[in-house]
């Protein structure tokens, strides 16, 4: 038995767990639809916090499986199905996921004008170069910002900004970046179309307004700014807590420094690559390499090939160089590795090296290519696939030198870094074509880090436009009764319609896997609501808490929120948990609104773990570590519970 029990996977024993203590519930729960929803709740958190799916096929998955009760109910012991059929795909026309795809498509819109250098720009102006000075501007900044647009990718177009202030200041990148990260996610606070689960929480109270005892008002949504004293109480907390304690629990790595004029020191002290260089090769017709592919070379020698010539055109960048490409007499191949390693590659090859750079003078010059740096963020259709996998050359233009992941680095030098598999938050070092590195600043599979390259300039032209259009868009919000999903889309459509997106662009910029999951995952809120199951979760919650007063059972319900988000989606949590507040409110005669909203902005308490899409997004480029994020999460999450309680006591 204990060789069987060793022989389990972590996930096969929490599996085991769920199973039982979903046994454990249908024993107890007061009803047949209870005890199946409150297994359906199980499996979405097993799903989730054991990732044994992606979090959106999970959340397809139990939309499905819904669905499907309405057919399957005479053998489960129901009269009808847990959700109706025609309710099933509401969540795909809330109100909630157009919002979101809005919000997506309105802040791709504001970054593709160019807008976000300037703002770097002038954070440099005003900032100075002394950390006490540049935090509050930075984290301020992108606070404001992740107010309007999701923090994710707030967090994700402020990157290269700090990473461009790192570099002209001086100061080390891993002490800006996790202010900035925090203050994104605390920034989606501000505003009620900061974050996805303040998005989706006037649905959810729409929803819960349906299943209300007889005699109980009907709860009133919330309007744009009404949290905004709530969220900017967060976002002065979090500024002045790193500006007073950074120095003490922020990691100070020198080495986090990019600069255009000073690539090859950065990534000698980051990645070890230190006197890497370009060499241009002739293979003559007595060389060993003559029938060896690509592929065959790069692993026998500790060098990349970035260019070949066959006499048939160069090849170099996307498309250029394939790894089954073959080495025959006569072909000049363009090499990048240190001293070293090309003078023993070339010695027992016998190759002919020119003394300069001849045939690639011109393609590899430092205006058309050089070395980069990319992240892999959360989301990223490459992770969990090897750059041999995605034919990282060949389809993106990449040559992989070094992969930096939580302060270890893998390089071209050591071996192994084309067969590792892609994890979000991966840092990448790159050879590229200055021309691919700017078509991948387009591709949802890349955060660009180095910015200081030759490359054209986004479209400013198109600034008035862009601006005019977020005004429009907020006036509407602000002045009219227009329904919140009209609105934003609004300035969306008119970013298509003027130009400062194109609607392959606009399609882009959305992030159809958080749509799937939220849209998913709306069913299951009906059927916890509508079955009784928060009810009875609440009563058990109460009773189990005793006579305690009504601002235990809201810390209480933060903390549980807080907990839920840790292990699952902020959107997952809020959905679950919603109808559960609801239901304690009116236990403990408390606002059940307020207590909703507790939810909501309770579920943005993620800093403790690198789990947060932010969080994984800057832990690449900053060299972070887990207990990095725990030492200065940890302190940060108490101050979040803390200012949240009391400001949303203070205002409602």
């Amino acid at each position: 038995m204990p060789n069987i029990i060793r022989a389990l996977s972590r996930q096969d024993l929490a599996a085991a767990f769920f199973a039982i203590v979903g046994i454990y519930l249908a024993s107890v729960v007061p009803s047949t639809e209870i005890a199946w929803v409150s297994a359906f709740l199980l499996l979405t958190i097993f799903l989730f916090a054991f990732e044994v799916v992606s979090v959106d096929v999970a959340a397809i998955t139990v939309m499905v499986l819904l669905g499907l009760t309405s057919f399957l109910a005479p053998w489960m012991g129901l009269e009808q199905g847990l959700v109706p059929v025609e309710r099933l795909f509401d969540g795909f026309s809330s109100n909630a996921v157009i919002s979101i795809i809005a919000v997506m498509i309105v802040g791709a819109g504001l970054d593709k004008t160019g807008i976000m250098s300037q703002v770097a720009g002038f954070i440099m102006r005003i900032g100075g170069s002394t950390e006490t000075r540049i935090i509050p501007l930075i984290s301020g900044t992108v606070g404001a910002i992740s107010s309007f647009m999701q923090n994710v990718g707030a967090a994700a177009l402020f990157l290269p900004v700090v990473s461009r202030i790192s570099a002209r200041t001086g100061l080390p990148l891993s002490r800006l970046l996790m202010p900035m990260g925090f203050c994104a996610i605390l920034g989606g606070t501000i505003t009620m179309v900061g974050s996805s689960p303040l998005i989706l929480l006037n649905d959810l109270i729409l929803t819960s307004n349906q299943a209300l005892p007889d005699g109980v008002a009907s709860m009133k949504t919330f309007e744009l700014f009404d949290v905004t004293p709530i969220g900017l109480a967060l976002l002065a907390t979090g500024i002045v807590y790193f500006v007073l304690a950074g120095r003490f629990v922020l990691p100070a790595i020198r080495s986090d420094k990019l600069e255009g004029s000073d690539t090859s020191q950065y990534f000698a002290e980051t990645y070890g690559l230190s006197d890497f260089e370009l060499g241009e090769f002739r293979v003559p017709g007595k060389s060993h390499l003559i029938g060896m592919s690509v592929d065959e070379l790069e692993r026998t020698w500790k060098v990349r090939i970035v260019g070949v010539e066959k006499g048939d055109g160069l090849r170099f960048g996307a498309d250029g160089i394939d790894r089954t490409l073959g080495i025959t007499a006569g072909t000049t191949l363009g090499m990048l590795g240190n001293a070293d390693s090309l003078l023993d590659f070339s010695n027992a090859n016998q190759l002919i090296r020119k003394r300069e750079l001849e045939l690639f003078a011109e393609a590899m010059a430092h205006t058309k290519a050089g070395i980069a740096e990319i992240v892999i963020p959360p989301g990223s259709s490459l992770i969990g696939k090897t750059a041999r996998d995605v034919w990282l050359r060949k389809t993106y233009g990449l040559s992989l030198l070094a992969i930096n992941r939580g302060g270890n680095q893998i390089t071209y030098k050591t071996g192994g870094v084309r067969n590792l598999p892609f994890a979000a938050g991966d840092a990448l070092v790159v050879h590229t074509t200055w021309a691919d590195l700017a078509r991948l600043e387009q591709d949802r599979n890349f955060v660009i880090v180095t910015t200081e390259y030759p490359h054209e300039e986004l479209r400013p032209h198109k600034v008035p436009a862009a601006l005019f259009l977020f005004v429009l868009t907020l006036g509407l919000i602000l002045l009219t009764d227009l329904r919140l999903s009209i609105a934003l889309l609004t300035g969306a459509v008119g970013m298509v319609l003027t130009r400062v997106l194109s609607i392959e662009e606009a399609y882009n910029a959305v992030s159809w896997k958080t749509v799937f999951l939220l849209a998913s995952l709306i069913p299951l809120g009906l059927a916890v609501e509508s079955s009784g199951t928060a009810a009875w979760i609440a009563q058990e919650t109460l009773t189990a808490l005793g006579d305690v007063p009504i601002w235990v059972v809201q810390a209480a319900l933060a903390v549980l929120a807080t907990a839920f988000t840790l292990v699952m989606s902020n959107v997952g949590a809020t959905v679950l948990l919603v109808p559960l507040a609801v239901n304690m409110a009116l236990g403990v005669g408390a606002n059940p609104a307020v207590f909703a909203l507790t939810v909501a902005i309770a579920t943005s308490n993620s800093f403790f773990i690198p789990t947060h899409q932010v969080n994984a997004l800057i832990m690449g480029p900053g060299g972070y570590r887990v207990t990095d994020f725990m030492r200065a999460g940890g302190i940060m999450s108490i101050l979040f519970l803390v200012v949240s309680l009391f400001m949303l006591n203070l205002v409602f």
